[in-house]
């Protein structure tokens, strides 16, 4: 029998294996809507032949000694578990699934390390993630498909390529990759010269209200919304993406404010995604990290064009700019001079001495859904797609954004240490608010 063949944990995935807590789970959340119903066997053969074209998704953990210096993934020909559910439909569906996707990642010891379910509840109308009550985003009409991705082996733009191939083959229909949207011409600019100093410790978020509960609770809490997609003016210097930064900036600034923290500089983490988007994307932790600086003296200021035209030079430039994935630290870090267990006790150890400098959050933007995801006849193509990252401490809290079918769709994301279902729908509302801020600025 031939033995399976062994990949070297990459240096994201090694650096997330070290730092996993089994409290707040790394799951990345992929919930798309579609208007009509799926029939079972079918998408669970689409699901399966999917997994089968995209090879470096069906692993799981290879087991090892604790002298080891190495994590390796080891493929497999078939799944070790049925990756495919369909939850009982009813009041509270959609709602437990979001639950198991914040609290309960797929396990790396069994492949894949990835959960699709298909939740289906007509006129349903679902309180929010954290019990609260919902809006727009949780009413499902036809069929809620979630797909959990254990983050320490595939992050968001993997899951919506396997997504993509599912729906070409359940429906049969074409669904390739849409061209990347034009950018503003012209060379990148370095930074502005009033970019805050990186060695300055940065903003947290302030602690908010967190809901009380008579004992500790799993994973993260999360809400859903759906917003109007801003417009970029023809010939504009900055993009949808800078509007957003912005408008996330500003967010967590009057969040701040409102609840009297230390004024600090803000820098807010952006993955940055150059694979392409047909069937040959690397399947993956495929994303680099970059982050993006602001002054409180540029955010406390009415001169939004200025804001935005600076938050565009430096995004640019970052984009730009070659570096390693987690930056030179981290491939240091990664590096086989010792076993995995040393090497993750230093990991969790200088990331709690380092929290200090961490990024005040994370903003992820897909952008347009590059895919129709269209699942052909009976089901339809979706309407709404939404994504999240996860929110541990020390940031504690994620904003992640696509578009579909001319809609903005919103994610936020928290840690349930920080803050509590009334503070996410207050982050959600102010978010929206400065948004808009930035859609009436010349």
């Amino acid at each position: 029998m031939t033995a399976p063949l062994r990949i070297p944990f990459p240096v994201v995935d090694e650096v997330s294996r070290h730092c996993v807590q089994e409290e707040e789970p790394e799951t990345v959340l992929i919930e798309a809507h579609l208007p009509g119903e799926l029939d079972a066997g079918r998408l669970r053969k689409a699901f399966l032949e999917a997994l089968r074209r995209h090879p470096r998704i069906l692993m799981r953990e290879s087991p090892g000694p604790w002298y080891r210096r190495r994590y390796e993934w080891e493929l497999t020909d078939e799944p070790d578990v049925e990756a495919v559910g369909f939850p009982p439909p009813g009041p509270g569906s959609l709602q437990d699934a979001r639950g198991r996707a914040m609290a309960v990642a797929p396990p790396l010891t069994a492949s894949p390390p990835i959960r699709l379910e298909a939740v289906t509840a007509p006129g349903a109308t679902e309180p929010g993630a954290d019990g609260g009550a919902g809006d727009g985003a949780d009413t499902v009409t036809g069929t809620a498909l979630l797909l959990t991705l254990n983050h320490t082996a595939l992050d968001g733009p993997a899951g919506l390529r396997i997504l993509a191939t599912t729906a070409e083959i359940y429906g049969g229909r074409d669904n390739s990759a849409a061209a990347p949207p034009v950018r503003p011409s012209g060379a990148p600019r370095a930074d502005a010269p009033d970019t805050p100093s990186p060695w300055a410790p940065s903003a947290r978020v302030a602690r908010g209200a967190p809901d009380p509960h008579p004992g500790p609770r799993r994973g993260n809490g999360l809400l859903h919304t759906e917003l109007p997609l801003p417009h970029r003016p023809k010939g504009s210097p900055y993009t949808v993406n800078d509007r957003l930064m912005v408008a996330t900036a500003l967010t967590l600034a009057h969040w701040n404010r409102e609840h009297g923290a230390r004024v600090r500089p803000l820098r807010i983490t952006m993955p940055v995604d150059d694979r392409p988007r047909d069937a040959t994307m690397p399947i993956g932790n495929g994303t680099r990290l970059v982050e993006v600086p602001f002054s409180p003296e540029e955010l406390d200021t009415s001169d939004l064009p200025a804001l935005l035209h600076r938050t565009a030079l430096r995004t640019r430039a970052l984009k730009a700019r070659s570096s390693p994935q987690l930056g030179h630290g981290a491939t240091l870090l990664t590096a086989p001079w010792g076993p995995v267990t040393a090497r993750g006790a230093l990991t969790r150890a200088l990331r709690r001495a380092a929290a200090p400098w961490m990024s005040t959050t994370l903003f992820s933007n897909i952008g347009r859904i590059p895919y129709p995801l269209d699942f052909g006849e009976g089901a339809g193509r979706a309407h709404a797609v939404w994504f999240s990252a996860p929110a541990r401490m020390p940031r504690g809290l994620t904003f992640a954004t696509a578009s579909t079918a001319g809609r903005l769709h919103l994610a936020v994301r928290w840690s349930r240490a920080l803050l509590g279902h009334d503070d996410g729908a207050r982050l959600r509302d102010l978010f929206a608010h400065h948004l808009h801020s930035t859609e009436a600025a010349p």
